[in-house]
């Protein structure tokens, strides 16, 4: 479909508006990372480098990473299991109820973080009586992270077909060999691909985090929050919530180069 000029115009117009909606708070956070001041100004009165030393030596902040760290390969690993045995099982398999299962595992992610939140707050503290900790955050970021995994096994596998794997079981490969030797080559970038997304997704969760965290468990998203409005902290937290755009942005960005690259080579 060819537009006309003043179409290719307003639409370009209208591009460019939304991305500077999104992307100008950003580029302010960080310029106010470089900035003399410590409070949240605009424009700032000049520019040092003297945040990013503090922040970088902050204890409660590299605390704060090393958690969300943790929390974010642990929910990514077990994202990574669950989500590609439940596709497996979904696609390859049909059952009575496939259908209800799979709205059932991509729900969470389009639930609203709140919900999610206290209906697992209210599960962890009054049903299984656990107390709220770094398990119950990894159990709850895994329920949505799960999905990123799962819809892009699941494409995956559609794509594929059976016939390599009905061509193995009739050489004599059992499941695990078929799985090992035919399937699991063919997944690599889409769980590549899963696990980066879902790095990303649970390194700088906040809402379901908060209701899941308990006391003494503090993820970066959660220490921003805390000391936002704290006197002279604002210019190291804007050099913390730029570093945590960066963390977000690598494993986005692998993840779209891994799928362009499977288009190009179809």
């Amino acid at each position: 479909m060819r537009l006309s000029r003043p179409a290719r115009i307003t639409l370009g117009t209208v591009t460019g508006l939304i991305l500077l909606v999104i992307y100008l708070p950003l580029l302010v956070v960080f310029v106010n990372s470089f900035s003399t001041s410590t409070n949240l100004t605009w424009p700032p009165p000049g520019f040092t480098l003297e945040w990013w030393g503090k922040a970088f030596q902050n204890q409660g902040a590299l605390d704060a990473i090393a958690t969300s760290a943790q929390v974010a390969v642990l929910a990514t690993a077990i994202s990574l299991v669950l989500g590609t045995l439940v596709s497996l099982a979904l696609q390859r398999h049909k059952f009575f109820g496939r259908d209800a299962v799979s709205l059932l595992v991509i729900l969470p992610i389009a639930l609203p973080g709140i919900v999610t939140g206290i209906a697992l707050n209210n599960f962890f503290r009054t049903i299984i009586d656990v107390r709220l900790g770094l398990l119950t955050i990894v159990i709850a970021h895994a329920t949505f992270c799960i999905v990123t995994v799962f819809n892009n096994v699941i494409a995956r596998l559609r794509r594929m077909g059976t016939s390599l794997e009905e061509a193995s079981a009739d050489l004599g490969a059992g499941v695990w060999t078929t799985f090992r030797l035919v399937t699991f080559p063919q997944l690599r970038s889409a769980l590549l691909a899963g696990g980066l997304l879902a790095f990303a997704l649970s390194f700088d969760e906040i809402i379901v985090t908060t209701f899941t965290a308990g006391a003494g468990v503090t993820t970066l998203p959660i220490w921003i929050l805390d000391n936002l409005f704290r006197p002279n902290q604002a210019p190291i937290v804007n050099v913390i919530a730029v570093v945590l755009v960066l963390v977000s942005i690598v494993p986005i960005y692998f993840a779209q180069r891994l799928a362009g690259a499977e288009q190009l080579q179809k």
